[in-house]
């Protein structure tokens, strides 16, 4: 079994939609239109799957934006809100066997912040239809629901190396009966993994889930690291981030050698209408079967300086912009609002 990276080919990409009940009311058209801009690059490459409250309200927007539904899947499930990335299944795969294991764990609103009723039952109300939108395999369905975990909180290299940050997997309100040991042995476990790497600097303004890996290191390759770095030194992340990037540089590769490292720009501060700092990261990009979708926020210079970046870290990929100033809004980005499904050959 491997758990693998982003990169590896993928069958299908989950969105789940905002709808009128969901914290995105006082902003509900803008955030349709991120997520039909998201559908429309995702759309091109590989097939959407989308999790709807109210599917014929998903699928009206979609056609007034223009966009196919000819590799769309719809399925209707009552939802909390709309971060696929935290409560969708994390998926594993053995090739030799052509067989998928969904994990299945306890999403808790990320450390019981927010309502998370609906959203930790979707996978097992969706499971029949992700079953069907694998062919020629078998389908494995595994319980972790005694474990709280999203998978933001986790980046895989694909070849057993796992990283993940300590402020969100030590929260005081996940699974605080466990150690960092006992953490890193369940991991391996659960994705059959040869190493955990713990960052223990991963603080970001405005962050909900106590310092997610997907908002400020990502895997590039099993070799490369994509991570922001912050040059203002009058700047709230300015010590923390700095703090960051030396453990990223004393970091070994499973062979031993140092990481290639891509340092992605902080975007400048942006704020709410109550003067609250947003977690804007370019961190939050999305992989995608020939592209990788990045994240902006209408900062022509940072933003240029990230595309550009990432454009290095994967010179084979498409670097796709997606305006993503109304998902920060709601203390998320990109990669936070899908989740990728990988494919078994």
């Amino acid at each position: 079994m491997v758990f693998p990276a982003e990169w590896h080919q993928q069958a299908f990409v989950q969105l789940t939609w905002p709808h009128e009940d969901t914290d995105w009311a006082p902003v509900l058209a803008d955030a349709i239109l991120c997520f039909c801009d998201i559908a429309r690059e995702v759309t091109k490459r590989e097939p959407l799957l989308i999790v709807a409250k109210e599917p014929n309200e998903a699928k009206e927007a979609l056609t007034r934006r223009g966009i196919s539904l000819d590799n769309v899947t719809f399925v209707q499930c009552s939802t909390n809100d709309t971060w696929a990335r935290d409560h969708a299944f994390i998926t594993c795969i053995d090739t030799k066997q052509q067989k998928i294991f969904l994990q299945d764990f306890q999403f808790n609103g990320w450390g019981l912040k927010f309502a998370a009723n609906e959203d930790n039952q979707i996978n097992r109300r969706i499971f029949s239809k992700i079953t069907s939108l694998y062919r020629n395999a078998s389908i494995e369905y595994l319980n972790h629901l005694d474990f709280v975990f999203e998978g933001g909180s986790i980046e895989s290299d694909g070849e057993g190396t796992l990283m993940v940050t300590s402020s969100c997997l030590l929260s005081e309100n996940r699974n605080n009966t466990l150690s960092q040991h006992d953490i890193s042995d369940k991991l391996k476990l659960f994705f059959n993994a040869k190493r955990v790497i713990w960052i223990h600097h991963s603080w970001l303004a405005g962050d909900d889930t106590d310092g997610h890996i997907d908002t400020v290191a990502r895997f590039c390759s099993p070799t490369s690291i994509a991570y922001v770095k912050c040059d203002d030194p009058n700047d709230e992340h300015f010590e923390e981030m700095q703090a960051m990037e030396q453990e990223l540089q004393a970091l070994k590769t499973a062979d031993n050698q140092p990481y290639k490292l891509f340092p992605i720009p902080l975007p400048n501060p942006c704020f709410d209408d109550d003067g609250n700092r947003l977690p804007a990261t370019y961190a939050n990009f999305l992989i995608v079967n020939g592209a990788v979708l990045v994240p902006t926020y209408n900062q022509t210079n940072k933003d240029k300086e990230a595309i550009a970046m990432l454009g290095l870290a994967f010179p084979e990929r498409e670097i796709i912009p997606i305006d993503c100033r109304t998902l920060i809004l709601q203390h998320g980005s990109l990669h936070c609002s899908t989740m990728q499904y990988p494919q078994i050959s």
